[in-house]
């Protein structure tokens, strides 16, 4: 039999600013509330409804959440669904608990001068960062569609 795909892709805004710990053996886990939206057309108008996702994030991918993450950021992640039970010790009843477990995390919505948005895993500045004048000109060469191989 095939093996299944279990990934899910969420953009969303932070619910509460993330919980970090630790484990005995060092390892930083955050977790966190994303709320997701979706709107839908109900009679004359539009009803907006709000989802609400259980978030973990461990070791490097949670310190940067520790750093850069607050109520309100809008964030991109990428992960898979996992559920997990326990048993209650007041009513001794059995939980569960749906997360998803964040295999990517991207940054997004900073506002200038907030300091949000702010984290990059390159110190590298990319094409589009140039100034135009850093920008190679090619008005000038001929160039025509017919010239581009697809």
């Amino acid at each position: 039999m095939a093996k299944g795909v279990n990934k899910v892709f969420l953009l969303g805004n932070v619910g509460k600013d993330p919980e970090i710990r630790s484990t005995a053996g060092g390892m930083t886990i955050a977790s966190f509330s994303l709320a997701t939206a979706d709107r839908k057309k109900e009679g004359t108008g539009w009803v907006d409804t709000t989802e609400w996702h259980n978030i973990v994030c461990f070791q490097r991918t949670a310190e940067v959440v520790r750093d850069y993450v607050k109520k309100g950021s809008q964030i991109l992640v990428e992960g898979k669904i996992t559920n997990r039970s326990w048993d209650d010790k007041e009513s001794g009843q059995k939980r569960y608990k749906t997360e998803i477990l964040v295999n990517e995390l991207t940054l997004l919505g900073g506002k200038s001068g907030s300091g949000e948005g702010g984290y990059s895993k390159s110190n590298t500045t990319s094409y589009d960062q140039r100034t135009p004048s850093s920008q190679p000109d090619y008005a000038d060469t001929g160039i025509t569609d017919d010239d581009i191989p697809f």
